[in-house]
């Protein structure tokens, strides 16, 4: 994995962090993607975190480390990466909204996207880990303002790679949900699978069952948006969730998890046999 740094107005103490960590790689990992997970492994193990037995005190230094800035650069020369991402911007520009939030915007890159394809867009980016070298350059764009608490409503919220970093993903869809005017959209892209180990275990199950908890916290589930792994969701009402209700399927779907990843070898041909 080669990132250029050459061009880029870090500071010194950024570039040799980032050199440090480009140290680490694995020669043996060819594939780019894979290689910044490796590091991001690398870090979270240096750091004593579990995903398992969730320390909070060392999780939030893992967040804070150099390490996102590196992803944060890795991201903008990725290929598949930047192809997601403009999907994503060209689908909200192709709307009339006119205030966009960014949940867990991170780099802020999908948020200067939408900037520098729309100026006259409002994008708000709530991010409770933002790195120097992102807020520095955020600060280019007159319609992109970072919060570190949300206050307002808003016509349209992306969040991308979130949840599965949280220990209760549906309370924290639920205060998504809030923040977005009735009518309005939800693009949701998570990764509920172990490929780096900040995804939490615990959320694993909602790789099949998170829709259903859409639907009861009251969204319209629009599709998958094309050229990205982000569904479309509607807000068609205000409704206060049943919290009772929710956390029993919840428990149910942890219950079903491990007894669906057993029978999904013989349960995926049958669906393709009665699908075709």
């Amino acid at each position: 994995m080669n990132i250029d740094v050459g061009n880029i107005n870090l500071t010194l103490t950024e570039k040799e962090e980032i050199e440090k960590l480009l140290k680490r790689q694995n020669l043996d990992i060819k594939d780019d993607l894979e290689q910044i997970w490796y590091l991001m492994d690398l870090v979270w193990e240096d750091l004593g975190c579990d995903n398992k037995h969730l320390n909070w005190g060392k999780i939030s230094k893992f967040y804070s480390h150099p390490l996102w800035l590196l992803n944060g650069l890795f991201i903008e020369q990725h290929t598949v990466s930047m192809k997601h991402r403009h999907a994503i911007s060209d689908w909200i520009i192709a709307k009339n909204f006119k205030k966009i939030l960014d949940y867990g915007g991170g780099f802020g890159t999908l948020a200067r996207l939408i900037a520098q394809k729309k100026p006259q867009l409002k994008i708000f980016i709530y991010e409770p880990h933002p790195s120097d070298f992102g807020l520095k350059i955020i600060k280019e764009f007159k319609n992109i303002h970072v919060i570190n608490k949300i206050e307002e409503r808003y016509d349209c919220l992306v969040s991308t790679s979130v949840l599965e970093h949280l220990p209760d993903p549906l309370n924290e869809f639920e205060k998504m949900i809030k923040c977005v005017e009735i009518n309005g959209y939800l693009l949701i892209a998570n990764d509920f699978y172990p490929v780096i180990k900040c995804h939490l275990p615990q959320t694993f199950h909602l790789r099949y069952s998170f829709n259903l908890f859409a639907r009861m916290m009251g969204l319209k589930i629009v599709g998958l948006l094309e050229e990205s792994p982000a569904i479309i969701y509607k807000k068609t009402q205000e409704i206060k969730p049943n919290w009772g209700k929710i956390r029993f399927f919840e428990k149910l779907s942890k219950t079903l998890f491990p007894v669906i990843e057993v029978l999904k070898p013989v349960l995926r041909p049958i669906k393709r046999t009665i699908f075709k």
